[in-house]
C-alpha cells in the first residue's frame, strides 16, 4: 500500500472533511427527521431500554479488536499483506468468542434487566450486528488510511438510511422496541454488503508472531484508553439502567442525542479525518502545530453557534410540536449535556493527535483521570440531585480541558486561546439577541425561524469583524 504525499494528504484532508460532513449533515437531517417520529411513536421507557442494550454491547465490543485497527492506521510505514492478515484473523477470532458468550448468556442479561422477550430479541439482533460490523473492519482501514473518505461515506449513508427507514415503518405499525431489532439486522447486512462493493477486498486467515507484537505495542495501550472510555461512558449507561427507571434513562438518552448534534454534524467528521492525517504528518511537529491549530479554529467557528441555538430553542419547540412536551423532564440536563458538548469538540481532536503521534500513554492517564471523575462525581451527584446529576457530572468534567492542552504544548508548539476567540466572542452577541428577543416573540415556526436565522447572521457578521484577516488566511490555506 503506497503511502500518500504530503501535498495529497493536505488535498485529501479537507476533501474528506468536506465528504464526511457532507454526509454527517445528511445523515443527521435523515436521523433528526426520523429520531423525531420515534420519539412521538414511541415511550421514553422504550428509548430507555434500547438505550441500555446498545451500551451493553458497546461494552462488549471491547473484547473485539485489542487495538489493532488503530494500530493499522497510525503505522509509519506502509502496510504489508501480513499486517492486514494478522488483524483480521484476530480480530475475528475474538469477535467470534464474544459473540458465542453473548448469545449463550443472552436470557441472564435479560433477567438482570427485567426486559421482556422482545428486549432479549433486541440484544440478541444487536449481537449479531455487531458480528457483521466487524467484516468491514478490514476495508475501512483501507481506505481510512489513504484518506479515501469520499468512498468510505458510502456503507454508511446506505446503513444508516436502512436503519431508520425500517425502524421507523415498524414503529408505525406498532412493533414497540422490536421495530429497532428489525432495524438493527438491516443496518448490518447492508453496510458489509456495501463496504466490500465500495472496497473490494478478500478475506484470509493467518497470523504473523512478529507482526502481532509489532501492533500490539500500540494497540494494547489503544485498546485500554478504549476500555476506559467504554467504563466512562457504556459502562455507566449499564449502571443507571439498573439504578435508575428506564423513563429517567430515556429522559438521559433524548437529551444526550440532541445535545450532541454539533459534534456528530462536524467533530466526528473533523476527529474520523485528522487521526490518519495527523498520523501520517507526526515527524513534522511544525506542520502538525499548525494543522492542530487549524483544527481548533474551524471546530469553534461551527460549534459554537450551533451550541447556542439549541440552549435557546429547545424549550420553545418542545412546548410547539404536539406531543413533545413529554420530554421536558429532559431539558436541564439537555442544557448541561450542551455545554459539556461544546468544550468536549474542542478537547477530543487534541487526544487525537496524541494518539495518531503515539503517546498512547499520555491519554491512557488522561482516560483514568476522565473515568475516575466521572464515576465518583456521577455516582455522588445521583444521590442529591437524581438523574439530573448525571449530565452536571459530565459538564464539570469537561473543565479538565486545560490539562490537554498543557499536555499536546508540551510536544507540539501550537496556540489554543487564539484560536477560539473570535468565536467565543461572536457565540456571545448571538446569545444576548436570543435571549432578549425571544422573550418578547411568540413561539410559532415562523418566528423562531426569523429569530433563528437572524442570530446566524449576526454571529457570522461578528466573526468577520473581529477577525477577517484570520478567515482570508484560514480559507486561502485550504484551498491550496
Amino acid at each position: 500500500m503506497t503511502e500518500p504525499t504530503i501535498s495529497t494528504i493536505k488535498s485529501r484532508s479537507v476533501k474528506g472533511v468536506v465528504a464526511l460532513t457532507a454526509r454527517t449533515f445528511t445523515l443527521q437531517i435523515i436521523g433528526f427527521i426520523a429520531t423525531f417520529f420515534l420519539t412521538l411513536l414511541l415511550t421514553p421507557s422504550i428509548f430507555g431500554v434500547y438505550y441500555v442494550v446498545s451500551a451493553v454491547i458497546s461494552f462488549l465490543g471491547y473484547f473485539s479488536d485489542i487495538g489493532l485497527a488503530a494500530a493499522l492506521v497510525q503505522k509509519k510505514e506502509e502496510l504489508t499483506k501480513e499486517d492486514i492478515q494478522t488483524t483480521f484473523t484476530i480480530q475475528q477470532l475474538l469477535v467470534g468468542a464474544v459473540v458465542i458468550v453473548a448469545l449463550v448468556f443472552s436470557q441472564q442479561v435479560a433477567n438482570f434487566y427485567a426486559l421482556d422477550e422482545s428486549g432479549v430479541w433486541l440484544f440478541r439482533a444487536l449481537v449479531i450486528s455487531f458480528f457483521l460490523s466487524s467484516l468491514k473492519t478490514i476495508p475501512s482501514i483501507l481506505m481510512e488510511r489513504s484518506l479515501s473518505f469520499n468512498r468510505l461515506v458510502i456503507p454508511t449513508i446506505v446503513e444508516t438510511i436502512g436503519f431508520y427507514v425500517v425502524a421507523v415503518y415498524l414503529a408505525w405499525k406498532g412493533m414497540g422496541i422490536t421495530s429497532f431489532s428489525y432495524a438493527v439486522l438491516a443496518r448490518g447486512i447492508l453496510g458489509v454488503i456495501t463496504v466490500y462493493i465500495v472496497e473490494p477486498w478478500v478475506p484470509s486467515l493467518g497470523i504473523s508472531t512478529v507482526v502481532a507484537r509489532r501492533l500490539l505495542r500500540f494497540g494494547v495501550p489503544f485498546q485500554l484508553n478504549s476500555f476506559l472510555a467504554l467504563v466512562k461512558d457504556d459502562l455507566l449507561i449499564v449502571f443507571l439502567g439498573k439504578v435508575l427507571p428506564f423513563s429517567q434513562v430515556g429522559y438521559l438518552g433524548w437529551a444526550k442525542k440532541w445535545a450532541e448534534v454539533p459534534l456528530r454534524l462536524i467533530m466526528d467528521s473533523v476527529v474520523r479525518v485528522t487521526f490518519p492525517a495527523f498520523s501520517r504528518i507526526q515527524h513534522d511537529k511544525k506542520l502538525l502545530g499548525k494543522a492542530l491549530e487549524k483544527t481548533i479554529y474551524g471546530l469553534s467557528l461551527t460549534i459554537f453557534p450551533i451550541s447556542v441555538a439549541l440552549l435557546f430553542f429547545v424549550r420553545p419547540l418542545v412546548f410547539l410540536i404536539p406531543k413533545y412536551n413529554k420530554w421536558e423532564p429532559a431539558l436541564l440536563s439537555f442544557y448541561l449535556f450542551v455545554g459539556a458538548a461544546a468544550i468536549a469538540g474542542l478537547t477530543t481532536p487534541l487526544t487525537n493527535a496524541l494518539n495518531a503521534i503515539g503517546k498512547i500513554k499520555t491519554t491512557l492517564l488522561l482516560m483514568v483521570m476522565w473515568t475516575t471523575l466521572t464515576w465518583v462525581l456521577t455516582v455522588l451527584f445521583i444521590y442529591f440531585f437524581g438523574y439530573q446529576g448525571v449530565a452536571l457530572s459530565i459538564f464539570l468534567i469537561t473543565f479538565t480541558i486545560g490539562i490537554v492542552v498543557r499536555e499536546m504544548q508540551k510536544i507540539v508548539a501550537f496556540q489554543f486561546l487564539p484560536n477560539t476567540y473570535s468565536a467565543v466572542v461572536a457565540a456571545l452577541f448571538q446569545a444576548a439577541w436570543y435571549g432578549v428577543v425571544l422573550r418578547f416573540v411568540p413561539n410559532t415556526y415562523v418566528n423562531l425561524t426569523g429569530v433563528g436565522l437572524m442570530g446566524v447572521i449576526l454571529y457570522a457578521g461578528c466573526v468577520w469583524l473581529i477577525d477577517r484577516e484570520h478567515i482570508r488566511s484560514f480559507v486561502k490555506s485550504l484551498k491550496g
